[in-house]
């Protein structure tokens, strides 16, 4: 539905849409670009498909050599640009932590083990490249420390807010410190997951 929705608002810009499922991309090996079944270049393409899976495909090679991120230089614009797997890493979390300790913003996060949490605020381990809350676990203060064998961040246990059995999260969107945008998700448990509900509001 995301898609759908995108590609709606794309021709209602004017701009022409094509589907293509992940597996029906081609390699032009004579032009050395991406294309569609009829062999036509794919110049710009938006996927929900995680980058970190991309990247691990049989053209993973060909996906890093044709970026063109709106810079020009490459053959194809990938929307979302492929540096957001940083942002998308939970690694982040804890280099954040290091850089700036104890900032009003950010949670304890560590990379080797819940440290000092497991005594104190409790804490919950995610997988580096987990999306929408797949393997997290929670921990009450006072369980005991287990450190999983896939790589983690484990991060101080900040539970949400209980609204009549509803968890709700805030995404805000701030660009050049303004707010440009807030996304609403609810969830029934401590962990915002695929089965959260993204609610609709309106700011009067």
């Amino acid at each position: 539905m995301t898609v759908a929705y995108l590609k709606e608002t794309a021709e209602q810009a004017g701009l022409a849409t094509e589907w293509i499922s992940m597996e029906e991309i081609g390699w032009d090996r004579l032009s050395g670009r991406f294309v569609d079944t009829r062999l036509r270049f794919i110049r710009s393409i938006f996927k929900l498909y995680p980058w970190e899976w991309l990247t691990t495909d049989r053209f993973a090679g060909h996906v890093l050599d044709t970026l063109d991120n709106g810079g020009g230089t490459g053959s194809t614009l990938w929307i979302e640009p492929a540096w957001k797997m940083l942002l998308s890493n939970k690694a982040l979390l804890a280099i954040l932590w290091e850089l700036y300790p104890g900032h009003p913003n950010l949670l304890p996060a560590y990379l080797d083990g819940p440290r000092e949490l497991a005594g104190t605020t409790g804490w919950v381990a995610k997988p580096l490249l987990g999306r929408e809350g797949a393997g997290v676990t929670v921990h009450e203060p006072g369980t005991e420390v287990t450190v999983r064998d896939e790589p983690c961040c484990y991060q101080a246990l900040a539970p949400l807010p209980d609204f009549d059995g509803n968890r709700v999260v805030l995404g805000a969107w701030v660009v050049e410190n303004e707010s440009a945008g807030l996304g609403i998700r609810e969830s029934s448990g401590l962990v915002t997951d695929e089965y959260a509900r993204f609610l609709p509001h309106v700011i009067l």
